[in-house]
């Protein structure tokens, strides 16, 4: 089983029209969720697509010239390989469509002349410590920080930490690896578990032998989704974060958007994000930033150069102008965006893991389905698989979405919904 899925009903509907010349190439690694989105969205819009990922599809032989086998790794190699597909299938734009594919895209997209971010920008984005060097003088709040070599004597650096502190992979996504320590004994700990996810998770250079710490941020945290178009900032949508993110692993669980903080701090995360971006130097395409808020103002996280990630972006939904895939495709290819804007609250849950096993069960689903305001829940883990929470794992079970007249309904009805949901897990 694939997946287990309550199909919704709210899907946009989007009048096909004349495309920019060339196809545009999606390139996601082949474990994303997000594909079937963007190529229903390409669909709609009647886009010339094709799919370049790491392993070739079984599909090719039907398709010839729809798929193409890439090098996610290395990117010289990558580059190499797109720009061979483009003499054969001119490309008009091409969207890193996930984490591990942002900084190829711009590397392609640079290599073929085409809208593409400067690729140390997104470089940036997609390492924790640069990111913070970028911003270190940009005049944002930003936290005390460091670079540790996992080769050093752990217990200096244990005795000379700011606590609380928060311990970070460099190129991990998903909160894998993020842990808080507020003292030298939970910092070894914590310094020893990243050590053995690094081991484990084919990272390369810097990034398999080093870690970021950083003082922790307190405060409510935010997520804002944005577009950008020639470096000018467009806020798409500003998701809440209702449960506490404290520590010590910050597993997200729901996102609700409209946002129902106070229009003042709205404005004031708006304008930081547009300032980080700045900083960062980033100027086209989607951006994806989380921010935490506290008396001293917004504190930016992380900026990513893609859309939000897992199936979260199903929870938006822009009336004519259609899905966010439909937006970020329009400005890949030039295409004018038609206006419109969500004409309801709406949010998503991502269903946490509760402990390490294997799924065998999973109960409720119509129960849980037919709570009002629930448009449709998505369990993304097949039964028989082993399931990992954070801070070793990055996934969920599944997504929960949900719309309503207001922020509060449409929270309520996440947690209704997941308060039905029984999953049996057996001990591993």
């Amino acid at each position: 089983m694939r997946a287990a899925t309550i199909p919704t009903t709210n899907r946009a509907k989007v009048a096909k029209e004349p495309t920019a010349s060339g196809r545009l190439l999606l390139l996601v690694p082949t474990t994303s969720y997000r594909i079937g989105d963007f190529l229903q969205a390409a669909e709609r819009l009647g886009v010339d697509v094709a799919v370049g990922s790491d392993q070739h599809s079984v599909l090719a032989q039907f398709s010839p010239g729809r798929t193409m086998t890439v090098d996610l790794m290395d990117l010289a190699r990558g580059v190499s390989q797109i720009a061979g597909y483009h003499r054969d299938y001119p490309l008009a734009a091409i969207i890193g469509v996930d984490q591990e594919t942002t900084l190829l895209a711009a590397k392609a997209g640079e290599a073929l002349e085409l809208r593409h971010n400067a690729p140390a920008s997104v470089e940036a984005t997609g390492n924790k410590y640069r990111f913070r060097n970028r911003l270190a003088n940009s005049g944002l709040p930003a936290p005390w920080f460091t670079l540790l070599d996992l080769a050093d004597d752990p217990g200096g650096q244990a005795r000379n930490m700011p606590y609380p502190v928060v311990l970070k992979p460099l190129a991990l996504s998903a909160s894998r690896g993020v842990i808080r320590a507020n003292d030298p004994q939970q910092f070894l700990a914590a310094r020893k578990r990243i050590e053995a996810i690094l081991a484990g998770s084919g990272q390369r250079g810097e990034a398999a032998s080093h870690i970021l710490v950083e003082a922790y941020i307190p405060g409510q945290e935010v997520a804002l989704e944005g577009l950008l178009d020639a470096g000018e900032l467009k806020v798409l949508a500003l998701f809440d974060k209702p449960d506490p993110l404290e520590g010590p692993f910050f597993e997200e669980t729901i996102y609700i958007t409209p946002s129902r903080l106070p229009t003042g701090i709205q404005s004031d995360i708006a304008a930081t994000v547009a300032n980080g971006v700045a900083t960062l130097g980033l100027r086209h395409g989607p951006i994806h930033a989380e921010l935490r808020i506290n008396a001293q103002g917004a504190w930016l996280i992380e900026v990513a150069a893609r859309s939000i990630g897992g199936l979260c972006a199903r929870a938006l939904d822009f009336g004519g102008a259609g899905r966010l895939e439909d937006l970020i495709i329009r400005h890949a290819l030039g295409i004018p965006a038609t206006d419109g804007a969500a004409q309801t609250a709406s949010g998503v849950m991502m269903i946490p893991i509760p402990c390490a096993g294997v799924l065998r069960q999973v109960d409720g689903l119509e129960a849980a389905a037919a709570v009002p305001g629930i448009q449709d829940i998505t369990i993304s883990i097949p039964l028989g698989d082993s399931l990992v929470p954070v801070p070793e794992g990055n996934r969920y079970l599944g997504f929960i979405f949900s719309n309503g007249a207001t922020p509060d309904a449409v929270e309520a009805a996440l947690r209704q919904a997941h308060g039905l949901l029984q999953f049996e897990i057996e001990a591993a």
